[in-house]
């Protein structure tokens, strides 16, 4: 596994909403949901993405936005159409005054708007939130970004068109699955590009030395490493892997390990009935404890805590 596929290995998708938008200006949806990443893909007409802080971005049918989380964002027909919906946390939608509006926009299974035969219809996926999606991709994403329709070039667009007004057995693992392929192509086309100003792991995957390392980590969590066992894998002194790695990648390596084997715990915890110390054992800790000790200081809770909030088990 590289650095970027286990990068992009830390989103996955459960439980996911998703619907399809059909609407006829004026239309105008304001999304306070705090979901982590949203994806909207336009099929027909045309919409304008709103982020809360820059400028407004238009978008035509093939494109593909990615809204970053949790800054509310607005989708409309124009900038200067007024939000008419809000979208709440937990999918709840409402007027600006307060009015529930679930059920008024119902258009069928997972179809959703103001027109059946609406002039724009957009799919739309969010993750939830409490998904384990990681810090460090989060931190190389803009609040919105825009992908064009020619740059992504991908059958997943019209496919999750078909599949997401199905209703079948097992339904959902399959727009999960869709949802989460189209993400992560949608990051590769994004990263690719020069306006994407890539993150400095992105580019620390080129060198020769650290994108080996990087690749090393990634794949092999639960090895003791040391930074000098790590230099000796790559073929350089200690001194000097150190010192290449923090300079393109922006931590040590051992602070990015800590960082990975965190991530990929706390996904274990989240999917998985494993007790804290087979978690430890399979991330690179040495025992429950020392597990439990760094989760706590890097992220503010305990494993036991995280486990109960993101499967919504109760003390």
């Amino acid at each position: 596994m590289d650095a970027l596929a286990g990068l992009l290995d830390g989103p996955r998708a459960r439980e996911a909403f998703l619907l399809r938008a059909m609407l006829s200006p004026p239309w105008s949806l304001r999304i306070e949901d705090r979901a982590p990443i949203s994806l909207t893909a336009v099929v027909r007409g045309e919409a304008w993405a709103v982020p809360e802080r820059g400028e407004p971005v238009p978008m035509r049918p093939g494109d593909v936005a990615i809204m970053r989380g949790p800054d509310p964002y607005v989708l409309a027909d124009d900038p200067a159409t007024p939000p008419q919906v809000v979208v709440h946390p937990g999918q709840r939608c409402t007027t600006p005054e307060g009015e529930d509006l679930s059920e008024a926009m119902t258009l069928g299974v997972r179809t959703w708007g103001n027109d059946p035969d609406g002039r724009m219809m957009a799919l739309v996926g969010t993750y939830q939130p409490h998904s384990e999606i990681s810090r460090r991709l989060l931190r190389a994403l803009p609040a919105l970004l825009v992908l064009p329709g020619e740059v992504l070039d991908s059958p997943l667009v019209p496919l999750l068109g078909q599949e997401i007004t199905r209703d079948e057995p097992g339904q959902e693992v399959v727009l999960d699955r869709l949802l989460d392929l189209l993400l992560i192509t949608v990051l590769r086309a994004w990263f690719s590009r020069p306006e994407a100003e890539a993150p400095a792991w992105y580019h620390a995957l080129g060198d020769p030395v650290v994108g080996r390392a990087l690749r090393l980590l990634h794949a092999h969590p639960a090895r003791p490493w040391t930074v000098a066992d790590l230099a000796a894998e790559v073929g350089v002194s200690r001194a000097a892997l150190a010192r290449s790695f923090t300079s393109l990648v922006g931590e040590p390596p051992m602070a990015y390990l800590t960082d990975w084997r965190l991530t990929l715990a706390a996904d274990l915890l989240r999917g998985s009935d494993a007790t804290v110390g087979a978690v430890a054992a399979r991330v690179g800790y040495g025992s429950a404890f020392a597990l439990s000790t760094a989760f706590k200081r890097v992220r503010g809770v305990s494993p036991q805590e995280h486990r109960r909030t993101a499967t919504g088990t109760p003390p």
